[in-house]
Order: C-alpha cells, then structure tokens, then sequence
C-alpha cells in the first residue's frame, strides 16, 4: 500500500496562522495532517463497506522549512500489517526530488465507523 499526494504551502498552513510558532513557514500541524492524509489515501484501497480507519500512534520529524507557494510531495508507505493494525512509513519533500522536509511513521487501525461513533 503507497500513496503519493501534491500539497503546495499557502498562508494558512504557517507556524504563524496555526498557532505552533510566529514565522510563515509551513507549521508542524500542517504537516503532520498531509502525512496522515497520505496514510489514509493508502490505506482506502483496503478497506471494506462500512470500515474507516482512525490514527493510533504518529512519530513525525519536521526536519527543513518550507516557504509559502512550495510544492510537496507527501509518500506513505506501509511497511508492517498485524490485522487490522497497518504501520505506515511517511516521506515529505519538495516536489520532484528535492530536499526532505519531514519523515514519520505513523499507526493506523481499521475500524467499523458506525461501532467506533457508538462507543463514544
């Protein structure tokens, strides 16, 4: 299971607007979204009628800035299945090829959406 996505950092995806620092560079939260967007785009393919999936665990490193109007390339990869638990290996970075900006990995659990609302 791999999903690619194109994100392209606007004004609202900053530190600045997000809260998580004061420059307008791409924030941390943003991030971690397109990561987890990624993950679930990968795992859809896989999933059954009436089942979701929801985020159990997420390690995420930010590792290089990104100005406003640059193109990302955000890859989720699985890399361990155990039922319904799926571990994903995410890589962000410039479109084609360029620097990395973040990794993680992140945990995912398939669930059925209606049970999961239920218990709540």
């Amino acid at each position: 299971m791999t999903s690619t996505l194109s994100f392209t950092v606007t004004d609202d995806d900053t530190a600045a607007v997000l809260g998580s620092g004061s420059l307008p560079v791409l924030g941390t939260p943003r991030l971690l979204a397109w990561c987890e967007a990624a993950t679930c785009a990968a795992i859809e393919p896989e999933l059954g009628d009436g089942e979701t999936s929801v985020g159990t665990r997420v390690e995420l490193e930010h590792t290089r800035g990104s100005r406003v109007g640059v193109r990302l390339e955000v890859t989720a990869s699985s890399v361990h299945r155990d039922g319904r638990l799926h571990r994903f290996s995410v890589l962000a970075r410039e479109a084609g090829g360029g620097p990395v900006v973040g990794t993680a990995e992140i945990t995912r659990v398939v669930v059925d959406a209606e049970r999961f609302l239920g218990r709540l």
